[in-house]
């Protein structure tokens, strides 16, 4: 047998009743310290870095840094909810021209079965009221960061029947929480959680390890906690974080906004951009459909398999009677590749430049249990073409280029897709358009002076700009202005 307790002041200890590894008078200093109903929330600050998943701009990379100058969880474990505060900056990897930084506030939320963020109204604006917005695909991560800290974790371990096996020196907890999603956590002989690794469901990724490791514990308010915190998701550090401060029971009330309760509608618009080509809005990340004499090829396969599918029910509709035999693919960062598999289990070939193929062979291959995809049950076997530079599609009637974006710090294997008889020119991140009536950026952003000179080193006429993410369609007058070129003629 075994029992979880908690000190009153916070201190973490395990008891193995009758394990002769642990020495007994660490037992009774666990049990004469123990109480687990009073440590029911907890508050930690700290300072140091925190990575963006599934952006890294290269397969072989890790994730992207930023300078975290401040961090704050709220995490009340009776509710199973949590408020997670971030000021952060990114950081310029060496060779790599980025954007000029601007500091991002993160306010993020989890309670139950619900994610959201709120973000404050801008100073001055008429409305004031903060903007919430759902984040149902954050759920299993956010939850994840609960039951991972170390209270969280002995909490569950004490109600979820853990199994404990000696390791040496150390020992290994286990259980599993609703039935699915596993937790691997190792004690080490002072009684201390150095490490704790869970899984949760990635679109991309399939069943993500989620390790965290602790270290350096320190006495904070009485009892102890890490002082330093590492989080590595898909292999490469997420969070590096120096704890300040940890308080015992502060008050942690957190309430479910109607907004954030709302189940997200899915929707997907046709827009006709020309005979046989449209542009497919309703969310933030968009596609371009091609129609071909006897099937559709399909620009970008964004976010997961719900949006993809979405966007078959709308083909459909929109040019019925013709499959969807190819999917281009304009970069891996897992908001633009999310949706790909289910295109795969559909039968379509996947298009992307050259050094893609091998990576997503690679990620595809695991294992995808937790919430199982169309893919996943099926089984089949992703056809892809891929190239180096440029690939041309046709169906004799109408071409379609796929061109490499050379020198582009925001991807290493990074393409836009042209439409030479339309002059459409499609592209993912390069050149996210304003609203027609936002004020001009105050500095130029690089990936679009990029993109910029990749058309004029192509010679690429483009009447129309179909981006990927951003509110309307535009032409290169208004990338022109957007990197700070006169309306002169090419």
């Amino acid at each position: 047998m075994h029992k979880l307790l908690y000190p009153t002041a916070g201190l973490i200890a395990l008891i193995f009743t009758g394990c002769s590894s642990l020495h007994q008078d660490s037992i009774k200093l666990a049990s004469d310290t123990a109480g687990v109903a009073n440590l029911k929330s907890i508050e930690f600050t700290g300072v140091g870095r925190w990575y963006q998943f599934g952006q890294a701009p290269n397969p072989d990379l890790p994730w992207p840094p930023f300078a975290v100058k401040n961090y704050t969880a709220d995490i009340n474990y009776e509710t199973a909810s949590a408020r997670v505060q971030i000021s952060r900056l990114q950081e310029i990897e060496p060779g790599r021209n980025r954007p000029q930084p601007t500091e991002q506030k993160v306010d993020q939320y989890v309670s139950g079965a619900f994610a959201w963020n709120v973000a404050q109204a801008a100073a001055g604006a008429t409305n004031p009221t903060p903007n919430v917005t759902p984040q149902p695909t954050a759920t299993e991560e956010r939850a994840a960061e609960i039951w991972a800290t170390p209270q969280g974790f002995l909490r569950a371990a004490q109600s979820h029947q853990a199994k404990i096996e000696d390791k040496g020196d150390d020992s290994e907890v286990s259980f599993t929480l609703d039935g699915k999603y596993r937790y691997v956590g190792t004690l080490n002989a002072k009684h201390q959680l150095t490490n704790v690794k869970t899984w949760i469901d990635n679109p991309v990724l399939g069943d993500t390890l989620v390790e965290t490791q602790y270290s350096d514990y320190k006495a904070f308010d009485g009892g102890l906690f890490p002082s330093h915190i590492v989080r590595l998701q898909g292999g490469y550090p997420v969070l590096d974080l120096n704890v300040n401060t940890v308080k015992a029971n502060p008050a942690v009330d957190i309430s479910l906004p109607a907004e954030a309760a709302k189940k997200p509608n899915i929707i997907v618009a046709a827009n006709k951009l020309a005979e046989g080509v449209y542009y497919l809005t309703g969310g933030t990340h968009h596609s371009v459909a091609i129609e071909q004499l006897n099937h559709i090829v399909l620009v970008e396969a964004p976010q997961n398999e719900e949006r993809s599918l979405a966007l078959i029910e709308k083909l459909k509709e929109t040019i019925p009677n013709k499959p969807i035999k190819t999917v281009i693919n304009t970069h891996a960062h897992f908001d633009h590749s999310g949706g790909l598999r289910t295109f795969v289990d559909a039968g379509a070939t996947i298009v992307t430049h050259q050094p893609n193929q091998a990576y997503y062979e690679k990620i595809w291959s695991d294992p995808h249990s937790i919430n199982p995809d169309n893919l996943e049950k099926s089984k089949k076997t992703a056809n892809f073409l891929n190239f180096d530079g440029k690939q041309v599609i046709s169906d004799g009637k109408r071409n379609i280029e796929i061109h490499a974006l050379a020198g582009n710090s925001h991807n290493d294997a990074f393409v836009a897709v042209y439409l030479p008889k339309e002059k459409i020119l499609i592209e993912a991140d390069a050149y996210t358009p304003q609203a027609a009536n936002a004020p001009a950026p105050t500095s130029i952003n690089p990936y679009s002076l990029n993109l910029y000179e990749n058309i004029q080193r192509l010679k690429l006429d483009v009447g129309q700009i179909a981006a990927l993410h951003g509110p309307r369609v535009v032409t290169l007058v208004d990338l022109r202005n957007a990197i700070g070129i006169a309306k002169a003629s090419r």
